[in-house]
């Protein structure tokens, strides 16, 4: 008898959906069916607005689930709060993934762009989200009756810049998550007073071969 061996087991791909739960759980983020439904909506209308205005400059869908999606999804265990700001969100990120798995949060969505604030407000009622809010303002001349909890930004700006700006939206309680790639050094040095570093995170992205982390900072 001739021994034949078994066949090799075949990697499947998993189609976006299930790849986009199972690589938001490697990142601390339940995700159900229902809200990866309404996350790659959001690709969908990104990718047809983008004929249109140029929103972003990543456009394979397979990098804009990883490089949108689940990069935005990476700083949800960081929030603190219920009020929470995205400043300079350009095409809503990262703060329409995080309201999409923080249905009990409000969401401020901040951008000078008109174009892109127009997108967001209409992409959000697409998605179903109550809890956003679109707004076109500059941060630093916003007057907020009430501090928000929580500030976040995804490559926004240098950190000393980056407080000055958000200043206004900031009382003594609130945190201000900043994205970045490597940890930067001379900038976190450079922070002027009362700003300092809480605390920072080493985020490894499924998907993405690039250094990712998160900064929390605290006046």
């Amino acid at each position: 008898m001739i021994y034949c061996p078994p066949p090799r087991a075949r990697s499947v791909a998993l189609n976006p959906t299930a790849r986009l739960i199972r690589d938001a759980a490697t990142l601390g983020v339940p995700l159900e069916e229902d809200g990866a439904a309404r996350l790659l909506l959001l690709l969908e209308e990104l990718a047809h607005w983008n004929q249109r205005f140029n929103l972003t400059a990543i456009t394979a869908p397979e990098a804009m689930l990883t490089h949108h999606l689940l990069d935005s999804l990476s700083i949800h265990p960081d929030l603190h709060g219920q009020r929470i700001a995205d400043v300079g969100t350009g095409a809503g990120f990262p703060g329409l993934p995080l309201a999409v798995v923080n249905p009990q949060r409000h969401f401020t969505l901040i951008d000078s762009s008109e174009k892109k604030v127009r997108f967001v407000a209409n992409t959000a009622r697409r998605m179903g989200l109550t809890n956003v809010e679109a707004l076109h303002a500059r941060s630093e001349q916003m007057k907020p009756a009430t501090p928000f909890d929580t500030v976040v930004t995804r490559a926004f700006a240098p950190l000393p810049r980056l407080v000055q700006w958000v200043a206004p939206l900031c009382g003594p309680d609130t945190r201000v998550l900043a994205m970045k790639g490597r940890l930067p050094a001379e900038e976190i040095a450079a922070l002027p007073p009362p700003w300092r570093l809480e605390r920072s995170r080493e985020i490894a992205v499924p998907g993405l071969e690039a250094a990712r982390c998160v900064l929390v900072l605290r006046r």
